[in-house]
């Protein structure tokens, strides 16, 4: 699987893919998670209840109709950023991958859950660094990760 060093080598996976059906998933990888011999292949389990999902937890990077023509590179740095806090919260060897896959239904927290089709690249942390750069660079004090572990 390739190995996407730059947050433009992530811009331009997508226009080559023409953004169809792209996702990031947060995991071991694709060897763990689209294992033969598992119970329910490319499923993910809900964190609260431990309950089975019908397909792979995934954060899909199709860019919405009212981004308008702002920038994809912006775009594509927070659809990363957002579930950064991932590899901390299941440890060691979680880093994010790109596929393009089928949304098959949504989880609990209304994420997709995706059967992958074809897998794309890994992303390096030089790819993280700059997603949080620019993301930085917004100056927003009022937005930041989706991450649950910090909520009170």
């Amino acid at each position: 699987m390739r190995t996407l060093r730059t947050l433009d080598q992530l811009v331009e996976e997508f226009e080559a893919q023409d953004g169809r059906d792209l996702y990031v998933r947060w995991s071991l990888g694709p060897e763990t998670d689209l294992a033969d011999g598992k119970n329910a292949p490319q499923s993910s389990r809900d964190a609260l209840t431990g309950m089975p999902l019908p397909g792979l937890s995934a954060s899909p990077l199709k860019v919405e109709p009212w981004w308008d023509d702002r920038p994809l590179r912006l775009w594509l740095a927070r659809r990363i950023y957002d579930y950064r806090h991932l590899r901390e919260l299941r440890g060691p060897g979680v880093r994010p991958w790109v596929f393009q896959g089928t949304e098959i239904a949504r989880g609990p927290d209304n994420e997709p859950l995706v059967v992958c089709d074809r897998l794309l690249a890994w992303v390096t942390d030089d790819v993280l660094r700059e997603a949080q750069q620019l993301v930085d660079e917004q100056g927003s004090r009022e937005w930041g990760p989706l991450d649950r572990s910090n909520a009170s």
